[in-house]
C-alpha cells in the first residue's frame, strides 16, 4: 500500500471531520446570527453571542492553518498579511462605512452588521496568534542563549538505601483543586454574564472587543491571579525517596514511612500542571501537587520518571501497574483492596 492510499485509509470519516470542523461551526453559528437578525431580533444577547463565538472560530481555524503549512516562513507571512489587512478593513469600515451600510437594504445592512461584528473576534484572535508566533521566536532565541529548565533529578541518599527526589508542591487534592475550579468558573462565568446585561447599553456602544477585554481585565485575569497566588502560598518543600523495602515521604518538616508491603495506592504523573504524586497505605493518605508550585531557578514544575528498579521493587511488593492513556502517568495500586478502601476513597483524574 503506498503512502498516498494508507494516509486515506487511516482519514477520518467525512462526517467526523465536519462535526470538528472550526469553519462548519463557525458557518452555522453566523447563519445563526443572520437568521435571527434577519427576523427582528435586533443585536439581543443570544445573536451577539453567535455572532461572537462564530467569528472566533473563523479566527481559531486560520490560525491553526498557518501553523500546520509545511514552511514556517509561509505561514508567517501569511499571518501577518492577513492580521494586517481584516485590521485595517475594519477600522475603514468602521470610520468611513456608515454612509455606505445606510444606503443598502435593510435585509443587507442585517447581513453586513452580522459579518462586521463576528470579525471583530476574528481578528482579536488572529493578532493574539500573531503575537503568541513574535514571543515564540524571541523564546527560542532566548533558549538558545541560556539552558532550559530541567526536572528535578534523582539522587543516591548516603544514609539510607535507594534514591530520593527533593521538590516543592502543594498539598491538595485532586478532587479539591477540581472543585475550587468549577466554582470559580461559574462564579466568573455568572458575573460576567450579569456584567454583560447591566451593561449592556454600553456594551453595545464599546463593541464587543472592548467587551471582551472588560472581562478579560475585570474577572478573569484577577480570578487567574488570585487563585494562582493563594495555591503557592501554600507550597513546601518535599522529599519522595524509595528504599528496597519502603517508602519515604517528607512534607515539611513531616516525615511518613510507607513499607511497600502496605502501600495501596501509588499515582506518579511527571508533567503537566496537574504533575502530581498520590499515595495511600498503612494510613498515609498523601497528595501532593507540583505543576502548580513555583520551581527553583533552572528547575521546571515537574517530576522525573520512576527508577526502573522502582517499578521491581513494587511489583515485588504485590502491586501491580495499571495501564494509563497517558505516557506521563504511572498508577501502582494493590489489587485486593483495589474494589475496598482505595476504591472508596478515589484517585482522582488523571
Amino acid at each position: 500500500m503506498t503512502d498516498t492510499a494508507l494516509s486515506t485509509a487511516l482519514r477520518p470519516p467525512f462526517w467526523r471531520r465536519l462535526l470538528l470542523s472550526p469553519v462548519a461551526w463557525g458557518t452555522l453559528l453566523l447563519a445563526g446570527a443572520i437568521t435571527a437578525t434577519l427576523a427582528g431580533d435586533d443585536l439581543s444577547f443570544f445573536p451577539f453571542l453567535l455572532m461572537l463565538v462564530g467569528g472566533w472560530c473563523f479566527g481559531f481555524s486560520f490560525v491553526n492553518a498557518t501553523f500546520r503549512l509545511r514552511s514556517r516562513r509561509t505561514g508567517a507571512v501569511l499571518h501577518v498579511v492577513v492580521a494586517v489587512l481584516l485590521g485595517a478593513a475594519l477600522m475603514i469600515v468602521v470610520e468611513f462605512g456608515k454612509d455606505a451600510l445606510s444606503s443598502l437594504p435593510e435585509s443587507a445592512r442585517g447581513v453586513v452588521l452580522v459579518l462586521q461584528l463576528a470579525a471583530i473576534p476574528a481578528a482579536g484572535w488572529i493578532w493574539l496568534g500573531l503575537i503568541a508566533r513574535v514571543s515564540d521566536v524571541f523564546t527560542r532565541r532566548d533558549a538558545k542563549k541560556r539552558p532550559l529548565p530541567v526536572p528535578p533529578v534523582w539522587v543516591k541518599e548516603e544514609d539510607a538505601d535507594g534514591s530520593a527526589v527533593r521538590f516543592p508542591a502543594i498539598e491538595l487534592r485532586m478532587r479539591a483543586l477540581t472543585i475550587a475550579i468549577i466554582v470559580i468558573v461559574g462564579v466568573g462565568g455568572t458575573g460576567a454574564f450579569l456584567l454583560l446585561i447591566a451593561l449592556d447599553d454600553i456594551v453595545m456602544r464599546l463593541g464587543p472587543r472592548l467587551m471582551i477585554i472588560l472581562v478579560g481585565v475585570l474577572i478573569a485575569l484577577p480570578a487567574y491571579l488570585v487563585f494562582t497566588a493563594v495555591l503557592r502560598r501554600r507550597t513546601v518543600q518535599c522529599t519522595v525517596a524509595f528504599g528496597n523495602d519502603e517508602l519515604r515521604v517528607q512534607v515539611g518538616d513531616e516525615m511518613q514511612v510507607i513499607p511497600h508491603r502496605e502501600l495501596e495506592l501509588l499515582l506518579w504523573r511527571t508533567r503537566s500542571d496537574y504533575a502530581r504524586i498520590e499515595i495511600r497505605g498503612a494510613g498515609a493518605d498523601i497528595s501532593l501537587i507540583t505543576g502548580l508550585a513555583k520551581p527553583p531557578t533552572g528547575f521546571s514544575a515537574e517530576l522525573p520518571p520512576l527508577p526502573r528498579r522502582v517499578f521491581r521493587r513494587l511489583e515485588l511488593a504485590g502491586l501491580s501497574l495499571q495501564e494509563s492513556r497517558r505516557k506521563d502517568v504511572v498508577t501502582f495500586r494493590r489489587e485486593s483492596t483495589a474494589g475496598g478502601v482505595s476504591a472508596a476513597r478515589g484517585t482522582g483524574s488523571e
